[in-house]
């Protein structure tokens, strides 16, 4: 039985794929040198697809990466020297935060409990800190900080660089980037493709503070550092060689994400959200996991569960439906169910129907 995937990554892979994959076995694109005018063609219309999807401007390079996670060690190593302020609210935003001490930065954190969400009036940045790390949507408890929020806190800390942790939600939050200095996502989630590339976005801020450590006999890394990226970028190219399929498979995703236009995907992303909270709300084996709205994820939401969460996901996969456990600690009482533009309504429809049953 061919299975649904409602899981956080690798997640539901979007229908498109299998068509991108094809062509892209047929055009031999897993062969091509990542020196070749070709690449270079792949590289630049997969930039121009994604300024286009998230309205991302000239002033920001795009570049690639094996993962998010190494992203973070990335920003931290080249735009920040001493100081670092992460909040933290779950398993990744926490792992940022540890990523900073792991390279010997002064890590301050404002944590929450797992669940729990921040608004903009409570942050309260260190006056030293040099960036704010934000993760958007924390993929391990299903909570979210509102791009508003993000918004104030950058103008309100207008020195300081704000780096976005969009993994589990890009191309969903509305993110004006005139005022988001860096972002990454991968792209196992939702835009749908198989693990094992990485996005990042910065500015040209970052670059000047990445060259400035650089000058300062500061270590910023020795492998996809960011002026080497920057320099490879401004050619559409890379230090090293690339995942090439995927690169291109991304720019095709992209490609389609805005034939249907991002505007309604966010919308369509919002309405399944609405029908799988109703359900956790109003079903008496479940309840949300996040308690207040305005923090609740619409691209990973998490429920409690009356019964072992094992025992739900093992009878819904019955229906050819996969849903994931919860994180950590919660793996044996929480489920996570993906909300992804690769699942439709109706797929959401049949998942909260065989919950239902269970």
């Amino acid at each position: 039985m061919k299975q649904t995937y409602f899981t956080a990554g690798p997640a539901e892979l979007y229908p498109t794929v299998y068509q991108h994959l094809q062509t892209a076995m047929d055009e031999q694109i897993g062969s091509i040198s990542h020196r070749s005018a070709r690449f270079r063609s792949l590289y630049q219309f997969c930039v121009e697809q994604l300024r286009e999807l998230l309205t991302i401007p000239e002033s920001h390079g795009i570049f690639f990466t094996g993962s998010a996670s190494e992203v973070w060690e990335r920003i931290l190593l080249n735009c920040v020297e001493h100081e670092s302020f992460h909040l933290v609210n779950g398993s990744f935003s926490k792992k940022f935060c540890e990523y900073a001490t792991s390279l010997q930065k002064y890590a301050h954190k404002q944590e929450k409990p797992f669940g729990e969400g921040f608004d903009y009036g409570e942050i309260e940045v260190p006056e030293y800190a040099e960036l704010i790390a934000v993760t958007h949507n924390e993929t391990s408890s299903g909570v979210q900080i509102r791009p508003t929020d993000i918004h104030k806190l950058k103008r309100s800390n207008a020195k300081k660089l704000i780096a976005v942790d969009m993994v589990s939600s890009a191309p969903f939050p509305d993110l004006d980037y005139s005022l988001i200095d860096t972002a990454f996502f991968s792209v196992q989630k939702a835009f749908g493709l198989p693990a094992g590339l990485g996005v990042w976005i910065a500015n040209e801020k970052c670059l000047e503070k990445a060259e400035t450590l650089k000058h300062g006999d500061q270590h910023i890394g020795a492998h996809n550092n960011l002026p080497t990226l920057w320099k490879n970028y401004k050619t559409y190219e890379t230090p090293a060689t690339p995942n090439v399929l995927f690169i291109y498979l991304l720019g095709k995703i992209a490609e389609d994400f805005n034939r249907i236009g991002v505007e309604i995907i966010r919308r369509e992303t919002e309405e399944k959200a609405k029908m799988l909270y109703k359900f956790v709300e109003n079903h008496p084996g479940f309840s949300p996991f996040v308690k207040e709205d305005r923090h609740r994820s619409r691209t990973v939401v998490v429920a409690n569960t009356q019964k072992p969460s094992s025992e739900i996901i093992s009878k819904v996969k019955e229906s050819g439906l996969v849903v994931g456990s919860g994180y950590g600690q919660f793996k044996d009482s929480q489920i996570r169910i993906a909300n992804f533009p690769a699942t439709s309504a109706e797929q959401v429809a049949q998942v909260i129907d065989a919950l239902g049953k269970v």
